[in-house]
């Protein structure tokens, strides 16, 4: 089976030696401004709470602006580290793909992944991910973060409502991208067919793809980390997430496909999942929307797609979306409706394509509904309004199963 190693990198791991507590993977692709950062603090978080006993690695995209470099030029003193460029398909899957095996080549106990971008990770952001493993048998680990409202959009108005609803377990960061990995869980991964590493799961993909067979596939006993506030480099959703919508978007609903037999005649009683550590008093950077902007983008897209949206909603739902062509904007009922409808076209292999890019406008007038409606919210008021959103998803599975059953 191809890996995402080659032969020279196995070679230098296992130069370091074996049986690690925690390796630490951070993948990068042109992070030379922030990596250094991110290395530093996994080298004293090891130091200070696993007494050095890990390693640190960079999975790297072939970055052109010294990130690799800038990775190795750290003193991380008695710390090991080594720096390599993965095999296969380009982007964050395939650069955690690569961590996961040398994990394993390593004999590691549990991998902790950190964004490269991270501004606000701490020493003991190693030990929250770490430890539920480590001494409370857990197999997988998310981050649990104080975020701004407006940040996180595709987690806070698809992954977290749908993911929470269908399997019955509240992760409130799936797609968080900082996760606390343990054996059971990374040999399950690294098991997969060859086939699901040429998939969206070695892009944005892979997050979703991660949490979702941990619920599913797992023992069952996954935590939530409480990391404080998540700074790093955000994004206005209306001018720069498409790509990773259809890659988290895309992956989730063939998940639910491949995992129907968890929700489709089963009523879970919803459960958050145990939050490790008290969560920090901070506030998270604030994320600016360019409100008007993602209302036109939300109008045209919704115009441009409008005869093939009506193929896939009820005539009833079609006309309930009739005045988003105008306003921009979706209220939450229409919005779950919308999703449950397209999750179950997506089915559709021919149609998958269209499906997603028809589905991204109404998705960015979720949001402008969403910015709208919470304008004058705090983040506490708005998260609120977030959590009333989860509960109609998980009271509607009736309309998706209905759906998914015809």
């Amino acid at each position: 089976m191809p890996k995402a190693l080659d032969q020279t990198t196995t070679s230098k791991l296992s130069e370091e030696g074996k049986g690690f507590d925690l390796v630490v993977g951070i993948p990068s692709y042109n992070n030379a401004s922030t990596i250094e950062h991110v290395v530093r603090v996994s080298a004293e978080g090891l130091k200070k709470h696993f007494k050095g006993n890990g390693m640190i690695l960079n999975s790297d995209g072939g970055s052109s602006d010294g990130t690799q470099e800038r990775f190795m030029a750290v003193d991380t003193g008695q710390v090991g580290k080594v720096s390599f460029c993965y095999h296969g398909v380009p982007g964050k899957g395939s650069a955690l793909r690569a961590i996961l095996e040398a994990a394993r080549e390593l004999e590691a106990k549990a991998v902790v992944l950190l964004d490269s971008d991270l501004r606000s990770v701490a020493p003991w952001w190693l030990q929250r991910l770490a430890a539920p493993i480590l001494e409370h048998g857990a197999s997988y680990v998310t981050p649990y973060y104080q975020r701004h409202k407006y940040d996180a959009t595709i987690t806070n108005h698809i992954c977290y409502p749908l993911t929470s609803s269908l399997y019955g377990k509240k992760m409130r960061q799936p797609i968080g991208g900082d996760f606390g990995i343990g054996r059971e869980m990374m040999e399950r991964y690294l098991d997969k067919p060859e086939e699901i590493w040429h998939s969206d799961v070695a892009r944005f993909g892979i997050d979703i793809w991660f949490t979702t067979l941990a619920l599913c596939e797992g023992s069952g006993n996954v935590h939530q980390a409480a990391l404080g506030a998540k700074i790093h480099d955000v994004k206005d959703p209306g001018k720069e997430l498409g790509p990773m919508f259809s890659q988290v978007v895309g992956t989730l609903f063939g998940l639910m496909e491949v995992y129907q037999d968890r929700w489709l005649n089963t009523d879970h009683i919803m459960e958050t999942a145990p939050i490790y550590g008290d969560p920090p008093d901070v506030r998270p950077e604030p994320v600016n929307v360019d409100l008007e902007n993602l209302k036109d983008v939300a109008r045209n897209g919704i115009e441009e797609y409008w005869d093939f949206i009506a193929t896939v909603l009820e005539e009833e739902l079609w006309k309930e979306l009739l005045s988003s062509r105008e306003s921009g904007e979706i209220n939450t009922t229409t919005w779950t409706k919308i999703v449950f409808s397209y999750a179950c076209a997506y089915r559709n292999r021919d149609l998958r394509k269209i499906l997603i890019e028809s589905l991204i406008p109404l998705y960015f007038a979720r949001v402008a509904s969403f910015v709208s409606e919470t304008a004058e919210l705090s983040d506490d008021e708005a998260e609120d309004v977030v959590e009333r959103q989860l509960e109609l998803f998980k009271d509607s599975l009736g309309y998706l199963r209905e759906r998914w059953k015809q």
